[in-house]
């Protein structure tokens, strides 16, 4: 696993939302984000997004936290877009931020388990650890062409931290 400290400009972006905890999402009977990504993916959702600006590139966002993350937030999965004005109806908009970031990239692993043992190791880091306090406002996974071989995925996690 690499870690850097990244600043980005604002994502916008265009998807489908749920809401969710993650002591709902240990429980498959109560989890939100296993049928969100299956409706997205298995409904071809991607192919309604006009203006994309990287097609096949996937974003997962974790936003709109209560407080932290043991708290609601809200789930999105979709695609960066270079403008909100042709938005298919059916779907949803969401913004990532401009902030500062550290930025976990993923050793290749099956998914998706690489992604979970990764979170598992950031919901237990101290801000030294990390290096920066979170800032819950947003935080996200990006999945691009190296995430196409489902045993062999590196993915990129992004923790949105104070400056």
């Amino acid at each position: 696993m690499q870690k850097t400290i990244e600043s980005l400009a604002a994502i916008q972006l265009v998807g489908i939302t749920a809401r969710t905890n993650n002591a709902a999402e240990m429980n498959p009977a109560t989890g939100k984000i296993g049928p969100t990504l299956q409706r997205y993916f298995q409904n071809n959702l991607a192919a309604k997004i006009k203006v994309r600006k990287k097609p096949g590139t996937t974003y997962c966002v974790y936003t709109d936290y209560e407080s932290d993350c043991n708290s609601d937030y809200t789930y999105f999965v979709g695609e960066a877009v270079s403008h909100l004005d042709e938005v298919d109806p059916n779907l949803e908009t969401k913004l990532i931020p401009a902030q500062r970031y550290i930025k976990f990239t993923t050793d290749p692993g099956p998914m998706p388990a690489v992604c979970i043992e990764l979170w598992q190791k950031i919901w237990t880091m101290t801000d030294a650890d990390l290096g920066g306090t979170r800032a819950y406002i947003a935080d996200f996974e990006a999945y691009d062409e190296r995430s196409h071989d489902p045993q062999n995925t590196v993915l990129d996690v992004y923790i949105g931290i104070l400056n």
